[in-house]
């Protein structure tokens, strides 16, 4: 059985394994390195941190959503990312994972909630189609990525959102 729960600042060495499998994987962000909690911590609004605990108390998988911007218009739109863990992917762990986040979310008001998907990861973008995400637009060129197996190509990014029926919709 896998719970979710809050993410703790000791929970950080597990979400930072499996952030750093995703990095190392070359199909989950432009990141080269994950950075100290601290700088997590700052970065990631409280209340959208959540990780998937098994029975034996393993993060199996973490979502987290910082503000697009800083400017009250954009107060209810944050950028999301969700990681499951190698071994544990296919699970429904994020689904699981999604729908916790959109209802926290929603609890705290936000009104859209976006990210930028590789095209390749097919498997984040079924998972957010299914959670009621919807492509927008793409961006193209955007970044050389540094790891993986697209190293030292361009890549483009799919951008994503989900709006609220119940904030603004």
């Amino acid at each position: 059985m896998t719970a979710v729960r809050a993410m703790t600042a000791a929970d950080w060495p597990q979400v930072e394994a499996i952030f750093a499998a995703g990095i190392a994987g070359g199909e989950a962000t432009f990141e080269t390195a994950t950075p100290a909690w601290d700088a997590f911590d700052a970065g990631k609004l409280a209340e959208s941190r959540l990780v998937a605990v098994g029975d034996d108390g393993a993060v199996r998988g973490w979502v987290a959503a910082s503000r697009v911007s800083t400017r009250e218009a954009y107060r209810g739109v944050i950028e999301h990312s969700v990681y499951v863990h190698p071994e544990h992917r296919g699970e429904g762990i994020g689904r699981l994972l999604l729908d916790a986040f959109i209802a926290a979310s929603e609890d705290a008001g936000v009104w859209t909630i976006q990210s930028s998907v590789f095209p390749e990861n097919t498997a984040s973008l079924r998972l957010h189609e299914a959670a009621g995400f919807r492509v927008v637009g793409r961006r193209e060129r955007i970044a050389r990525s540094a790891l993986g197996p697209h190293a030292g190509s361009w890549r483009d990014t799919v951008l994503i959102e989900r709006r609220s029926a119940r904030n603004g919709g």
